[in-house]
């Protein structure tokens, strides 16, 4: 009986343990989409203000290459 309850649970923890591990990869997933996404407005942002400033989007493409 000990036996059988022992390896329930050992079963259950292997279980659970799978789930973790899945969401902690969901998580680093949507934190790596999260701080593209925030680069990518910050990004923006910057060209918007280049372009708000007077400078050609030939002149900022340059400067990128």
């Amino acid at each position: 009986m000990l036996k059988a309850d022992l390896k329930a649970k050992k079963a259950e923890l292997k279980s659970i343990d799978k789930e973790i591990a899945r969401i902690e990869a969901k998580k680093v997933k949507a934190e790596t989409k999260a701080a593209e996404s925030a680069k990518r407005a910050e990004a923006e942002d910057v060209l918007k203000k280049l372009l708000a400033s007077g400078v050609s989007a030939d002149e900022i493409l340059a400067k990128l290459k």
